[in-house]
Parts: C-alpha cells; structure tokens; sequence
C-alpha cells in the first residue's frame, strides 16, 4: 500500500505512522512553571540528537504545561522510563490542570537534581538535566492553521546513572529494562533477550 499524508487516505483502522517509526524512547520530561509548581508528562517523540555536546529534543502535540514551564524557567529533566515503571508513566499521560502534580497522581517521588531546580523521577536508573535552548513551531497541516506540533530542544547539562547498573566500566541498559513507544497502545522493553551487538565495519 501507499498512501499521502497531506489526505492521510490510508483506509486503516488507525493512522499508521506511529506505528512505523519505532521503537520511540520516552522522554519522561520533569518541569517547574515560574511559581514552582511541579510536571510531569511522558513524550514518546523524544531522542537525543547529538553528544558532544548532548542535546535531546523531544515533540509536543500544542503547547502543553511541559513547554510553557521550560520556555519560563529555562530548565527541564528527562528520566527514564523502565518496565517497573510503566504504569506510573502511564498514569502521567493523563490530561490534569496545570496546578496538579502528575508526581502526586501517580505515587511517584522527585529526587532533587544536581544542576537544574526541576526533580528526577526517583528509582528512574538514569536522567538528564537540562537547560532549555530553543523551541520550534513545526508548520500545520494546513496552511494558516495554529501549529500542531512544537520541538522542545535542550542541552544536557547532567547526567544521573544508578550506580547498580554501571558494570565492568559500562552502563547496563538491558538490566535498567527501558520502555519504548510503538504504534497504537503498544510499548516495548528493551532486556537482554532482546539485545544483541555488531560491530562496525
């Protein structure tokens, strides 16, 4: 099958793109507004985009509480998102007014960072801190239409590891059990079944 995305005539069930482009690290994205009251949001449009120096972006569907948080105060955290965690993360996603802390609705504890004011997720194994360099509108689909989607990009100021999955001078990232986004309502782990190495030629 083809199909053009400006019609987006696919004639499935549900938009397929998601589905394609995987699997998506989550981005599990701490922020605080102005006033200091604290968010958290999981976006599964989110990567790193280079590392030296470390900058990660990550994609929000309008202007959520992520975004105006980050363009107020300058800093953001991303921690990761494991298979212990999955349902707390899930819980995140939920669409709450911006004076609740999704850290309360989800039963989840903040672990103060080292460089940013913005908390980590404690018992996340690994989490970077941010300061906020530029924000991008991505054009809509339509022309003159409000912009769907805005680029959140930030430079990594820090990088907190557990110290129990450093081993033999090497992170272990199939032991910390990362989740992934797929298509749908669909999630992957990454564990060492599923792990493998090539080396480059």
């Amino acid at each position: 099958m083809f199909y053009d995305t400006q019609s987006n005539a696919h004639g499935l069930k549900h938009d397929p793109f998601k589905a394609l482009i995987v699997p998506r690290p989550i981005g599990w994205v701490s922020s605080l507004d102005a006033h200091g009251q604290l968010n958290l949001a999981p976006y599964s449009f989110f990567n790193a985009m280079s590392d030296r120096p470390p900058y990660v972006v990550f994609g929000s569907a309008g202007r959520k509480d992520s975004v105006r948080n980050i363009e107020e105060t300058g800093e953001f955290v991303c921690s990761l998102a494991t298979y212990g965690m999955r349902d707390q993360q899930n819980v995140t996603s939920a669409a709450v007014p911006p004076d609740v802390s999704e850290f309360d609705t989800a039963g989840l504890e903040a672990a103060a960072s080292t460089l940013v004011k913005p908390p980590r997720v404690r018992g996340a194994p690994a989490a970077f801190e941010c300061r906020f360099w530029k924000a991008i509108d991505l054009p809509a689909v339509e022309v003159g239409a409000p912009p769907g989607y805005t680029l959140v990009i930030g430079t990594v100021a820090g990088v907190y590891i557990d110290d129990a999955f450093v081993k033999d001078g090497k992170v272990d990232t199939s032991a910390m059990q990362p989740i992934a986004r797929l298509g749908y309502m669909d999630y992957a782990v990454v564990n060492a079944d599923t792990t493998f190495s090539l080396p480059r030629p």
